[in-house]
């Protein structure tokens, strides 16, 4: 504990009272909460309240048992069947989080002598999903469709699994889903799309990114939450009917966890009647972040790319990111400083999160606010860290547990030209050998 509190990588809670508004008292003091996931401002909404507290009455705090044995309520079914059809899919099924989901899903579509194909700046539950799977994971730079194809071209048909995000959950930017999906059918291998930050975020109502690509009925299983723009807790995967009945066989996160409770999915169902009812509010969002952005870049930020809701300010390191957290704290704006393990050396930033239920008064005012801490702590906002990534693999562990896919030769290249870089290009986790290096350490 001494040393993550002398290499400025501790952490601890923070105490908020009251429901997860634009404003919340956090520690006792009243702040601009700029970095929840509640990103329509559906968590604390009369009518889903409401429809949690009905449910509990109605069916009780807890569904009691696995979905296999008997935990599966009328309401599961109601909200998979309305899930399904929000993601013009064929079927869905429930999760209790999307770090279930992702590790249930992968788990049973590679297994070990396959290959799953990950981008660098995939969220951790796909990082364990893939350590869980025994699968070789190639790690592909950071949206690299060159890099990707190069790969999948290594694995010279062997069993694969293409798996990213939609939207980045420390960067905000959105995977070119069109190419990749493309690749994926030219070379037969099955996709999954994390669509934790896109579900009620982007997308004709809310839908995704999936959809605003058009692309539903070519990615093979979606993955979606519910405890982020839905308000409520839980996860989804949507896919077609067969995938379905495959995944209440194999997915081990579904099979062994009990059902998810009845008044977070009361809730869930609330909060995507209302998105039906009222796809404005997505609207709204889209317009919130396009302030929040604009308004940082004027301060001089370098957003890394963000078109989402999710803001990047990355300061670099994880003493300076905290000490401009606390500087904002100070002036009334809550925006949490993301530090290695989540995110590598010299990587470390503010996340920033803006939500539907913000004005634009008070966005505007929050880029004048951290602009203004950056300076105080001795950060000029127009100059660039180095080594600035997300980083997959400052997620795991302090070494290097990646290896060349095959080995390079001179029709094989180590990857597609491209700036030179400090890891080599082609990577896989070799998990055992990481372990075994880690048990020497």
């Amino acid at each position: 504990m001494e040393e993550l509190k002398a290499l400025g990588l501790y952490r601890h809670t923070r105490m908020v009272s009251g429901p997860q508004g634009p404003r919340v008292l956090l520690d006792g003091k009243p702040v601009l909460l700029l970095c929840s996931n509640n990103y329509l401002g559906l968590a604390d909404h009369p009518r889903v309240r409401q429809a949690a507290a009905d449910a509990a009455l109605r069916w009780g705090v807890g569904a009691g048992a696995s979905r296999l044995v008997s935990g599966t309520m009328t309401l599961h079914r109601r909200l998979e069947e309305r899930l399904a059809a929000f993601k013009g899919q064929e079927a869905a099924l429930l999760f209790g989080s999307g770090y279930l989901a992702n590790l249930g899903v992968i788990g049973a579509l590679a297994r070990a002598g396959d290959v799953v194909f990950s981008d660098e700046l995939n969220h951790a539950s796909i990082i364990d999903g893939c350590r869980l799977s025994r699968a070789e994971v190639f790690v592909y730079d950071h949206c690299d469709v060159e890099h990707l194809e190069w790969g999948i071209r290594q694995a010279q048909g062997r069993g694969a699994l293409i798996v990213t995000d939609s939207v980045f959950s420390m960067d905000g930017d959105v995977a070119p889903l069109g190419s990749i999906v493309e690749l994926a059918q030219r070379h037969g291998i099955r996709m999954l799309v994390d669509e934790a930050h896109g579900t009620g975020s982007i997308g004709p109502g809310g839908r995704g990114a999936v959809a605003e690509a058009g692309l539903e009925d070519e990615v093979d299983v979606i993955m979606g939450t519910l405890g982020k723009a839905l308000g409520s807790y839980g996860a989804f995967i949507a896919c077609d009917r067969r995938m379905a009945h495959y995944l209440v066989n194999a997915a081990r996160t579904f099979v062994y966890s009990t059902a998810p409770a009845p008044p977070a999915v009361a809730g869930a169902l609330a909060a995507l009647e209302l998105l039906a009812e009222r796809p404005r509010r997505v609207g709204k969002l889209i317009r919130n972040a396009a302030v929040l952005r604009a308004e940082l870049a004027r301060e001089g930020f370098d957003l890394r790319g963000s078109r989402t809701q999710i803001v990047p300010l990355v300061l670099g390191g994880a003493e300076l990111a905290s000490a401009v957290c606390e500087e904002a704290l100070r002036r009334g704006v809550f925006a949490q400083a993301i530090r290695p393990p989540t995110v590598p050396e010299r990587g470390s930033r503010l996340r920033l999160a803006a939500m539907a239920s913000h004005t634009e008064t008070e966005l505007v005012g929050a880029a004048r606010v951290l602009g203004q801490a950056a300076r105080a702590a001795g950060f000029d906002p127009r100059m660039t860290p180095a080594s600035a990534g997300s980083g997959l693999l400052a997620t795991s562990s302090r070494f290097d547990s990646r290896a060349r896919l095959a080995p390079a030769t001179e029709d094989r290249p180590a990857r597609p030209p491209a700036p030179a870089t400090e890891d080599p290009p082609a990577t896989v986790f070799d998990f055992e050998a990481a372990e075994r290096v880690a048990e020497a350490a």
